[in-house]
């Protein structure tokens, strides 16, 4: 291999990175929108008067968020997630349209997950065992 191949590698990686920063910072809504979802497989969902709380399992993790059954003003959302043996991990707030992605490292253990949105909410007993 000549040294010009060899300095071109570098340069490619640069302007690889530069690109792709680029396309982050013209796209936040789109960058924004992959953030708002769990990784893995959707493994279970939980529905209640006012929203849903989604749960996601991937490689010991398990991901939980809570979803408004009708977007609009931000309002009380909230939505928590446990490991037996463990403490909760809890997203609450003021949010028009979810709350959440909350992950646990769960293992092989059971999780409790909860949700809610506005004065209604959800609670699951021991699951995914």
């Amino acid at each position: 291999m000549d040294s010009g191949a060899i300095r071109r590698w570098p340069a490619l990686g640069v302007v690889v990175l530069t690109v792709a920063g680029l396309l982050a910072l013209t796209a936040p809504g789109t960058a924004q929108a992959a953030e708002s979802t769990c990784a893995g497989r959707q493994v279970g969902t939980l529905p209640f008067a006012t929203g849903s709380v989604h749960v996601y399992k991937r490689d010991g993790y398990v991901c939980a968020l809570t979803r408004a059954k009708k977007p609009g003003p931000k309002r009380k959302m909230s939505v928590t997630v446990q490991a037996r043996g463990n403490r909760p991990v809890t997203d609450k707030g003021r949010y028009s349209r979810h709350a959440g992605p909350v992950t646990v490292h769960a293992g092989r253990r059971c999780v409790r997950v909860a949700g809610s949105v506005g004065s209604k909410s959800v609670r699951s007993d021991w699951i995914l065992c």
